[in-house]
């Protein structure tokens, strides 16, 4: 392995300044859009097609920040934000509108509420900010979330509004994945407003493959390229019938070694140590969370069920709590302390990565050494285990402190 002074430009969601091999795209994907005031009438949309490694999440979010780039400098209101949700690793809809709710509070679970109250609660704190929008639903792929909740509140916004209020600040948005995947989009909103023609991005060739290694080999490293290395990875791209991510993944191994996809949460912890835990930990942890937060409290009580369903007894809480530090340790997640719950605090853990694209080996026993005590809400939450084949209800959750979503209706406080 060579050392590697800059490992956070390996990171997937690390956006050069200049999408190599792409710019066309980029530039027709931003004209199409037409900031800072588009002609055409709303919604916005743009959708970004492509086979899988061809660049579309790049043009996507280079785009969706040459447009707010754009309106930014040509106006003197409120700074444009940027939304932007990896759709492919998300379960449904209804995750969907959790996730871009919570980009807008944190602190929202939408457990327990239905897709048309998340997508007001998102309208709503979105005219409330007045704040010019740009949002990036990426990665979407045949077999993915529903997304036709979520474009059909676009494009008619008023209905999920408060009566005598009307309109949204401007407003683009941009999808981004494979063609068939975009098709399912599109037919969902078909006969309400246009999706087609895509921007088509083809697949890079092998020149451009080149230079998009070499690039982003002497970003990380600092200095120039080695001549083999660079051959060594565009052919082994080649041969694996590869684009730009296996390209990328044959970089990471080659710079920081394990697996590929290990440092994509380069800065935040050391992901490319393999993480001893058990699996129904992850799988308890990938339950609860649905891709995005979950209390601790409810992943000791699904790892509890999960061990009776193999015979086993549950994990102690301590045992169970270092595995969630080794986890986070190893940049996959972040523990973290709000107010509320039993004890006055509620614990939660966040993912910073799918917990599919996590690199762990089943734990046998427990390591020695001192660490940190589990949080008090996890004991008086874990509850006695549930046989398996037992339902688990998820009961509607409290809003969080802190969090203005506190139930259905404009009266009762949508974000």
């Amino acid at each position: 392995m060579l050392p590697c002074l800059h490992p956070e430009v390996l990171a997937n969601d690390w956006l050069p300044p200049v999408v190599l091999g792409r710019e066309r795209e980029v530039a027709e994907t931003v004209r199409r859009l037409d900031p800072p005031a588009p002609c055409g009438p709303v919604p916005w949309i743009v959708a970004v097609a492509g086979p899988s490694g061809s660049g579309t999440s790049s043009v996507a979010r280079r785009a969706a920040r040459e447009v707010a780039d754009r309106v930014r400098v040509s106006a003197a209101g409120p700074v444009p934000r940027v939304l932007a949700v990896r759709t492919g690793s998300i379960r449904g809809s209804h995750g969907v509108a959790t996730a871009l709710l919570q980009r807008l509070d944190d602190g929202f679970d939408g457990r327990g509420f239905p897709v048309p109250e998340i997508l007001a609660g998102v309208l709503r704190r979105l005219r409330r900010e007045g704040r010019p929008v740009v949002l990036l639903l990426d990665d979407v792929s045949v077999g993915g979330p529903d997304l036709g909740p979520i474009l059909r509140a676009i494009g008619d916004p008023d209905r999920f509004l408060p009566e005598g209020e009307s309109g949204l600040p401007p407003l683009w948005t941009i999808l981004a994945g494979v063609p068939e995947g975009l098709d399912t989009a599109a037919a969902s909103v078909e006969g309400r407003f246009p999706m087609r023609p895509y921007v088509a991005v083809a697949p890079y060739s092998e020149p451009a493959l080149r230079a998009l290694v070499i690039d982003r080999l002497e970003r990380s490293l600092g200095r120039p390229a080695p001549v083999g290395l660079v051959d060594r990875i565009v052919l082994r791209t080649v041969e694996d019938g590869g684009g730009a991510r296996r390209a990328l993944e044959l970089v990471r191994r080659e710079l920081v070694g394990g697996s590929p996809g290990d440092v994509r949460s380069a800065g935040r912890g050391n992901p490319r140590e393999i993480v001893t835990v058990e699996p129904r930990v992850v799988h308890a942890i990938d339950e609860a969370s649905r891709g995005v937060a979950a209390r601790l409290g409810d992943v000791r009580r699904i790892e509890a069920e999960l061990a009776v369903a193999e015979g086993l007894p549950p994990l102690p809480t301590t045992t169970l709590w270092r595995r969630i530090v080794r986890l986070e340790q190893a940049g996959y997640l972040r523990r973290e302390i709000r107010p509320g719950g039993v004890g006055g605090t509620r614990s939660l853990v966040k993912l910073l990565t799918p917990v599919d694209e996590w690199v762990t080996i089943p734990g046998r026993r427990d390591d020695a050494g001192p660490i940190a005590s589990p949080p008090r809400e996890l004991d008086a939450t874990s509850g006695p285990a549930v046989g398996a084949g037992a339902r688990r209800e998820s009961p509607r959750p409290p809003a969080p402190v802190g969090s203005r979503f506190r139930g259905p209706g404009y009266g009762g406080g949508f974000p």
